[in-house]
């Protein structure tokens, strides 16, 4: 039986695998290279080697319901959308309350981990750490949680740039950049499109003489800020508009959520416009850039053809004279250079891990990999509702498939991602956020059921199929179940509002007609759950109203 796990990092996905191997009775040791938690979210105000890194000013473009744990909501008074001193402080509170802090082993770096001789009959590994002293130490453990992310090796790809060796400017990867200070006056090229791109862009041209953007593919560009001024992902990101995904073509919700970003700004006329469909790749989140764009401080341009020097040239054939810096905003390689290479499975572009947790071809189910994920949604939820499945298969309370059964899942699982998604050897993998978070749910048991709660709790019901898909659904029911899931589902809005209630304004009652197309809505939402339950699992709804009937004649008479 599993006791003793190692967890390597003390991210958000190392700190939420310490306590779900704890809730289920197990002896967690998390090694974290650095002197504080937090991963990603610790900001250095130099790039430490083999370390994720953030600049000064970087803000979350996830709400805080969106991206708290299943049972500890971020203060109500925090912002919705956070900087990363009081993400931290979160991560810290949340290590602080669940008394996580005595379980970890800071300046500790893991150096190999390797499957011990009689790892056929015991499943155990063997663990070698090296401590800030340089000093090596063996241990043996039962079981590993890999939570080392992938933001921590910087994709450089200088030989994609003809000439980059004559720039007479300087030139850095995004992973270095912390803030504008050496941009003022300078004309800068940034490389990338995605959301640090964007931001280092957006923030770098306040300063700079002029900003340039080259993209090779574009993308589709959302707003954090949604319709009357609600967290986009509070307002798109719900059971409701899940089922509607289900129910019709993904090619009707292509052209809807195009013309409805179209009619905030026209990628065409920006430059923005990629090739593929705004549901085939996770779009950048800036509410900045468009701006930015159409007051000229940032210039969008085409792929890099070469550099002469400190000019810049073009795929169109345009020109842009003397740069003085570059910025690469060309993403990550992912590593695990940790483990031995027979240890994970390869599948296309990517490692091939069962449902993104599980290597396939282990003898024992003792190894998993927590957070590497990649999904329009924020790590902590998704890392989180893994760990509850990985602490639970370590248990031995939740068995997995065989090898073979595993290792065929995984193979359509990448098909699947190659066939609906733009993926590389840098972006190997997207899922879809609900989906995933229910699928791993189910594995967990705790997947809420939406008519059992139609039928026993209506109010909750309205909140979990038309509001938010937050992590304290997980919650509500099943192993780990929180009795204050319940409160804080019915109240995540109440702490959306609380930190803008800084100037108090009397508020209008919604009218008779508001009222009615909101029932109607609400009439039309329950009518497409119960359709959805029937079609996907049909013997879900008559044994809930068969068990209802049992229940209501053997209740009690008065």
């Amino acid at each position: 039986m599993v006791q003793r796990v190692a967890v390597i990092g003390a991210g958000p996905s190392g700190l939420t695998s310490v306590k779900a191997c704890l809730d289920e009775g197990m002896e967690p040791t998390c090694f974290e290279s650095s002197d504080d938690m937090g991963g990603l979210w610790k900001f250095k105000e130099v790039s430490e080697p083999n370390r994720a890194s953030i600049y000064r000013s970087l803000t979350i473009n996830i709400s805080k319901e969106m991206m708290c744990y299943s049972d500890f909501p971020i203060p109500a008074d925090y912002p919705n959308y956070m900087h990363h001193s009081k993400i931290l402080k979160y991560f810290r509170m949340y290590a602080e309350h669940f008394k996580l802090l005595q379980y970890i082993r800071f300046q500790t770096s893991v150096k190999r981990v390797a499957q011990r001789p009689d790892f056929s009959h015991t499943g155990q590994w063997e663990v070698v750490t090296e401590n800030k002293d340089g000093l090596e130490e063996k241990h043996v453990f039962d079981a590993v949680i890999c939570c080392s992310g992938h933001y921590t090796y910087p994709n450089l790809p200088l030989k994609d740039f003809p000439g980059i060796e004559t720039f007479e400017g300087k030139y850095l990867h995004s992973w270095d950049y912390k803030g504008p200070e050496d941009m003022y006056g300078k004309r800068v090229v940034v490389i990338g499109i995605g959301n640090s791109g964007g931001d280092i862009a957006v923030e770098i041209s306040r300063v700079a003489e002029q900003v340039f953007m080259s993209t090779r593919r574009g993308a589709w560009v959302i707003r954090q800020v949604s319709d009357n001024g609600l967290p986009v992902d509070m307002k798109y990101n719900t059971r409701f508009v899940h089922i509607l995904f289900q129910l019709l073509p993904i090619n009707f919700f292509n052209w809807f959520g195009e013309k409805k970003l179209n009619a905030m700004y026209d990628h065409t006329m920006y430059g923005l416009k990629p090739k593929h469909r705004l549901f085939s790749q996770i779009p950048v989140i800036n509410d900045d850039l468009p701006l930015k764009i159409l007051s000229g401080s940032v210039i969008i341009k085409p792929n890099i053809k070469e550099i002469c020097g400190s000019a810049v040239v073009f795929d169109n054939g345009s020109t842009v004279e003397k740069v003085d810096t570059i910025v690469f905003a060309t993403g990550y390689n992912y590593s695990f250079s940790y483990l031995p290479n027979n240890v994970l499975y390869r599948s296309g572009h990517r490692v091939g891990l069962y449902k993104h947790v599980f290597p396939p071809n282990l003898e024992h189910p003792t190894l998993a990999v927590v957070g590497f994920i990649h999904a329009l949604g924020a790590i902590m939820p998704q890392a989180e509702i893994q760990a509850r499945w990985v602490s639970r298969v370590f248990r031995g309370l939740k068995m997995l498939p065989s090898n073979q059964s595993m290792i065929k899942a995984v193979e359509k699982d990448t098909n699947d991602i190659e066939k609906n998604y733009i993926v590389s050897k840098l972006t190997p993998l997207q899922v879809d956020f609900v989906s995933y978070m229910d699928d791993i749910a189910a594995e967990v048991g705790v997947r809420p059921c939406l008519p059992w709660l139609f039928f026993t709790d209506y109010q909750l019901f309205k909140h979990v199929l038309w509001g938010p898909v937050t992590a304290y659904q997980y919650r509500l029911m099943g192993p780990g179940r929180w009795e204050g899931a319940r409160k804080a589902i019915l109240t995540q809005f109440d702490r959306m509002y609380k930190p803008l209630k800084s100037r108090k304004l009397e508020e209008k009652e919604s009218s008779t007609t508001g009222r009615l197309v909101k029932l109607s809505l609400m009439i039309l939402g329950g009518g497409g759950a119960v359709y959805y339950f029937h079609t996907h699992y049909p013997d879900t709804i008559p044994t809930l109203l068969s068990n209802l009937r049992i229940q209501s004649e053997h209740a009690p008479t008065v």
